[in-house]
């Protein structure tokens, strides 16, 4: 069966540079660009055309707070180990949407916390995305052993077929006894794949460039320090801010004590890109809904009483709901000052 049959209609939810919704596309035969552009190597030495040329290659565009790239990263670190020893070489290429994500240490600290054994290619300049003509995270490409690309495909699923591909391109370089048999994987946390039959909010970046339906009265102010009041009743995916604020471009930054953010969803998960704002501090705080404790709806990130801190500028679960799922109010206060927000996420 050839790949062009064998992979005819593949979807799965990814995004695009600046956000949207994406779909696979049939791949180009075209040869596997240069990573000359890479700023730097995680796990390995520089790769090359020439070093790859004989090898199965997978490289998977990602950035490490995306939350659709987290729940396919289970099935790309399973397949490095699987298919390492038949000649496989998993790639990840880290193009970073967020400005903390240019950071190094950051990207480190993900690699090491994430279980990323792969060669990590940093491209901060997206100088290996331009390469490739990506624009989605995540993406994944799959090279023969002639260095051809001979499919892609954007977003998370499709995890079969995709195994499948691997499984072939191995075959044709002439590996023996490759498996036919799908490798077994059990996602847990952040990892596992969404509630796709209740999800009905979608990301919301939360700085003024590119926000949605914020409601506090007098709408968003751009780069000033303001009191942010609540709106008496938020519909479906409207949020707003409390207390003191400063909206920026890619994040808003609590400027006091018991500043909250609150947000009316629809989905099984809550999560939230946030960060201290001055790296290397930490910032306690408490989320609720519908003005409750989470009890056991509790994300990975927070107790049954709400309550966590941030460390680190990631991605934090803070809400998974048991079924049944419907509209919610959720409330997050911050503590202490100096929380930077950026990015809801749901699942």
């Amino acid at each position: 069966m050839v790949l062009a049959t064998l992979l005819a209609g593949l979807t799965g939810a990814a995004y695009r540079l600046g956000g949207g919704p994406s779909s696979a596309v049939p791949a180009a035969e075209r040869k596997l660009p240069s990573f000359s552009g890479a700023t730097g190597w995680l796990n390995s030495q520089p790769l090359t055309e020439a070093s790859l040329r004989g090898k199965v290659v997978l490289v998977e565009f990602w950035t490490y707070t995306c939350v659709n790239w987290r729940r396919t990263l289970p099935y790309v670190r399973a397949w490095a180990e699987k298919y390492r020893e038949q000649g496989l070489v998993v790639i990840g290429v880290h193009t970073p949407e967020f400005s903390f994500e240019r950071n190094a240490d950051n990207v480190k600290w993900a690699v090491k916390d994430m279980k990323i054994g792969f060669p990590v290619a940093i491209d901060n300049a997206y100088a290996v995305w331009r390469a490739f003509s990506n624009e989605y995270w995540p993406a994944l490409y799959f090279i023969d052993a002639k260095g051809h690309i001979r499919h892609q495909h954007f977003g998370e699923g499709e995890y079969e077929q995709s195994e499948k591909v691997i499984q072939q391109l191995l075959v044709e370089a002439g590996v023996k006894d490759v498996s036919n048999q799908l490798t077994p994987v059990d996602p847990m946390g952040a990892e596992t794949a969404a509630d796709w039959k209740t999800l009905q909010s979608s990301e919301n970046y939360l700085g003024y460039e590119r926000t949605a339906n914020f409601a506090s009265p007098g709408g968003a102010i751009a780069d000033q320090r303001v009191q942010y009041t609540v709106a008496e009743h938020l519909r479906l995916n409207q949020w707003a801010l409390l207390g003191g604020w400063t909206m920026g471009k890619e994040a808003d930054v609590v400027n006091e004590r018991n500043g909250r953010l609150r947000y009316r969803w629809h989905a099984r998960d809550v999560n939230l890109i946030m960060g201290p704002a001055v790296p290397g501090t930490t910032v306690r705080f408490r989320v609720l809904i519908d003005g409750k404790a989470p009890d056991t709806a509790h994300g990975d990130d927070v107790d049954q009483e709400g309550r966590g801190t941030i460390t680190e500028q990631r991605m934090y679960q803070l809400i998974r709901q048991l079924a049944p799922i419907f509209d919610h109010e959720f409330e997050i206060e911050f503590l202490d000052a100096g929380a930077a927000v950026f990015d809801f996420t749901f699942g």
